[in-house]
């Protein structure tokens, strides 16, 4: 099925595709998907959305046109004095950043992932990025700071001294150093973003949803928290699993030889 956030402009599409996968697409492409106070609301709206359907269970974050994953704040919105319209309450900037999201979501990195667009890609869980794309965080460059996230997930995502160094410099990193960093989970040839990071939700949707989510929780926090918090929260998430029917059709169809038959309860 495909449903489209209702925006006057259509500032975000969301469409669900089967195997339990959700592609949201930042369609300004004209202005390389960069982020107004519209695309803000309608990709909190996504997040909504997909955490709201049972059927999604993975999540896919691309931008429209091919040549910018987005290119951050609309700075002709910012020289009209419009920043704070730029985020939202619950999500932060761009209504994404600092979101509520229990499933995984991947970024789809085509072309430029600057500033914002930049932070955008570093609040999902992985990144998938084009031969060719570049990441970058000029703020200091525009007299800003990269306060949607970018000064601390960036130094979690990179060597401490590498991510000063963008930070403080605002040079871009292109995708295949990145991947040779870490910070790119996979790096796919030109075009070819979007396919490759559905074929990362697709293998992630193979698994229990429900684990997949308890798992996720704990890794996110595991920058945060230290060993004695982490592991109460992973026996936790244990027993929580055990009273799940996926917990028992794992054991089971492990037994029968059998591919599982999730139901996400």
């Amino acid at each position: 099925m495909s449903e489209s956030i209702r925006t006057p402009d259509r500032e975000v599409l969301l469409e669900q595709r089967g195997g339990h996968v959700a592609i949201v697409t930042l369609n300004r492409p004209a202005a390389r998907n960069a982020i107004n106070g519209a695309l803000a609301r309608a990709l909190e709206a996504a997040v909504r959305a997909t955490e709201a359907k049972e059927a999604i269970w993975a999540v896919v974050l691309t931008g429209a046109g091919g040549k910018a994953f987005s290119a951050g704040a609309d700075l002709k919105e910012v020289a009209r004095g419009n920043l704070e319209s730029l985020s939202t309450a619950d999500g932060g900037f761009a209504g994404f950043v600092h979101a509520k999201r229990t499933k995984p979501w991947i970024a789809a990195v085509e072309g430029l992932a600057l500033a914002g667009g930049c932070e955008l890609a570093l609040a999902c869980d992985l990144i998938v990025a084009a031969e060719g794309a570049a990441f970058g965080l000029p703020e200091v460059s525009r007299g800003l700071a990269a306060a949607a996230g970018g000064l601390y997930r960036l130094p979690r995502a990179l060597p401490r001294r590498i991510a000063l160094d963008l930070i403080l410099t605002g040079e871009r990193l292109s995708a295949e150093r990145a991947a040779e960093l870490g910070m790119v989970s996979r790096l796919a040839p030109p075009g070819r973003a979007l396919e490759v990071a559905l074929e990362r939700a697709a293998a992630i949707a193979l698994n229990a949803p429900i684990a997949v989510r308890e798992s996720l929780a704990i890794a996110r926090a595991s920058f945060d928290l230290d060993d004695t918090a982490l592991r109460r929260l992973s026996d936790a998430a244990q027993r929580r699993l055990q009273t799940t029917a996926d917990f028992h059709e794992g054991a089971v169809a492990f037994v029968e030889k059998r591919p599982p038959r999730w139901t996400g309860r």
